[in-house]
């Protein structure tokens, strides 16, 4: 079983600078005064000693100093580049101010930038030059127990597009989330940026990018490359789980079909979304006192995150005793041409054509919403300002409770605000966003709008995959994964109009997810450990609180 490193305090085998440039061991003026002795410390520190939470308090406030977004990123990144346990701690304490900054919004921007703010290794660039050698550069990590790899080739980050080699960003932060908000251990936390090249024309005329210029390369050669890199990732670092992060449509779909049976993987674009979104509605419905099999879905944006959450609401119907035909024809789709109907079925991917139904062919999104009615409005194209206010009015018209998700991130991309989606709605859309939105006072009431982010999901799937030594992870864990989420929201939370609970309770919310998920690889025959007597314990135990351990 996954078990965290170091859990009984083991004398660290460095000393002296060696042993304050590793990240997972420094502990800064925290070392006491025998450590100082026993690691040939002494001098190379302030004589001061101090502790986790003065620490603490001390990098807290000199992150408040910072100015804009961007400068706090970059303030935490170095503070992880030399004292992980400091930055967990500091992010235990404080997720709800700095989780926008170490994900979304701020990590796009980041992104866009990381080029010029990079300062020092943290993960695995691997190259398509460096074809046919990948075993070889993967054991250059220095953590030769990795077990969570999440790797992307950069082609569509967030709703900014083709960023080459900075999608490193993405799969930095995205392991953050799985160490803050899911206790894994950082030492078996490994990002992977695979670089094959870029089709953005900024990032190719740019003289400081730090990727591949040259084109994105595609066809044989490209699967060649993904082959090699998964069979070397099962080789190098047995026991991994691989989270397929930010690839383009045509590639994400055609990874998660080859690999999701062959290795423990599965897409966080098109699984965890479908998951978190799960949930939203799920949870709406205990607002609205509707019935799961009356809701009508209509999605802006037919790509990874809309069709996965498509396709899970379909699962859960299925489920629920409603045939899948019928399931599908609740769910609808506008893409760049329009309204998904049977008339368009010749030029429709499979993926899309199970949702191509009979229907009036429509151009846009407002003629879309007349014709079906829906109950339900989800934006995930990275289309900003697209629910109108024409839009969210016709859905209030339509529905007393309204469900309005705008899904895309970064927050710029969003396809409305909050605030728009309560005044233009008369104040009665369940509203859900992909990046943090304001509260909302209207005519004397406060509405918290949720954020539909999958930071509610991939960590705990993640620490039940790597708890219970799944071999595979199967979309019956997201669908677990969506109903656990939407029961924990609470009354009060209901009340203020969330519909995922508050990010305080992060860290429950994952062992919870983590439970559900182990549970299916036990009793479904996926893993080949005896279940646990105490499941619920021993996933806790293997939870990595940030505290520093104590030297003997």
């Amino acid at each position: 079983m996954y078990k965290p490193i170091n859990p009984s305090g083991e004398r660290p085998l460095m000393r002296g600078v060696a042993l304050l440039n590793n990240s997972l061991l420094n502990k800064g003026m925290a070392f006491s005064e025998y450590e100082r002795d026993a690691f040939g410390l002494r001098g190379l520190l302030p004589p001061a000693e101090l502790d986790i939470e003065e620490q603490t308090k001390r990098v807290l406030h000199n992150f408040r100093r910072k100015s804009t977004d961007l400068e706090k990123y970059t303030f935490l990144t170095m503070l992880q580049q030399r004292n992980e346990v400091l930055f967990f701690h500091l992010l235990h304490a404080n997720l709800e101010e700095m989780m926008p900054i170490i994900y979304t919004p701020t990590v796009g921007q980041a992104c866009l930038e990381y080029g010029s703010i990079w300062r020092g290794p943290r993960g695995l660039f691997l190259s398509i030059r460096e074809k046919g050698r990948l075993r070889e550069i993967m054991r250059h990590w220095p953590n030769t127990g990795a077990r969570m790899i999440v790797v992307t080739d950069g082609e569509r980050i967030l709703g900014l597009g083709d960023l080459g080699a900075y999608g490193m960003g993405i799969c930095v932060g995205k392991l953050a989330l799985y160490t803050a908000c899911a206790g894994l251990h950082p030492y078996y936390c490994l990002p992977i940026a695979l670089d094959v090249g870029t089709n953005n024309e900024s990032l190719l005329a740019d003289p400081y990018y730090i990727g591949l210029k040259q084109r994105r390369v595609r066809g044989a050669e490209y699967d060649e490359f993904i082959n090699e890199f998964m069979e070397s990732a099962a080789e190098v670092f047995p026991g991994a789980l691989v989270q397929f992060e930010d690839f383009g449509n045509s590639n994400a779909f055609d990874l998660l079909k080859k690999w999701r049976n062959k290795a423990c993987s599965f897409n966080d674009d098109i699984q965890g979304t479908a998951a978190v979104a799960m949930a939203g509605i799920l949870a709406a419905l205990k607002i609205s006192n509707s019935r799961i099999e009356d809701q009508r879905l209509l999605f802006m944006g037919a790509g990874e995150a809309g069709l996965g959450i498509g396709n899970l609401f379909v699962q859960h119907l299925v489920s629920e005793g409603i045939p899948i035909e019928k399931a599908r024809k609740t769910c609808w789709f506008v893409d760049s041409k329009g309204l998904v109907v049977a008339s368009r079925s010749a030029e429709l991917s499979e993926h899309k054509l199970v949702f191509a139904h009979e229907a009036e062919a429509c151009a846009d999104l407002a003629s879309a919403a007349r014709i079906i009615r829906p109950t339900a409005l989800i934006g995930v194209a990275g289309v900003a300002r697209v629910f109108t206010q024409e839009i969210v009015s016709m859905m209030a018209e339509f529905n007393q409770r309204p469900v309005i998700f705008a899904l895309s991130n970064p927050t710029s991309k969003a396809e409305c605000t909050s605030e728009e989606a309560i005044e233009w709605s008369a104040g009665r859309a369940i509203y859900a966003s992909g990046s943090p939105m304001p509260e909302v006072q209207f005519e004397g009431r406060r509405i918290v709008s949720g954020q539909g982010n999958n930071t509610y999901i991939f960590p705990g799937v993640g620490l039940g995959v790597l708890v219970s030594q799944a071999r595979e992870v199967t979309d019956s864990m997201f669908l677990a994964a969506a109903r656990k989420l939407a029961s924990m929201v609470t009354s009060e939370e209901l009340a203020e109009g969330r519909i995922y609970p508050s990010l305080e309770r992060i860290r429950e919310v994952s062992h919870s997810i983590a439970v559900e998920v182990a549970l299916i690889a036990f009793r479904e025959g996926l893993t080949d450990l005896p279940e646990p007597v105490n499941l619920e314990e021993e996933i806790s135990l293997r939870m990595f609180r940030p505290e520093y351990v104590e030297y003997s």
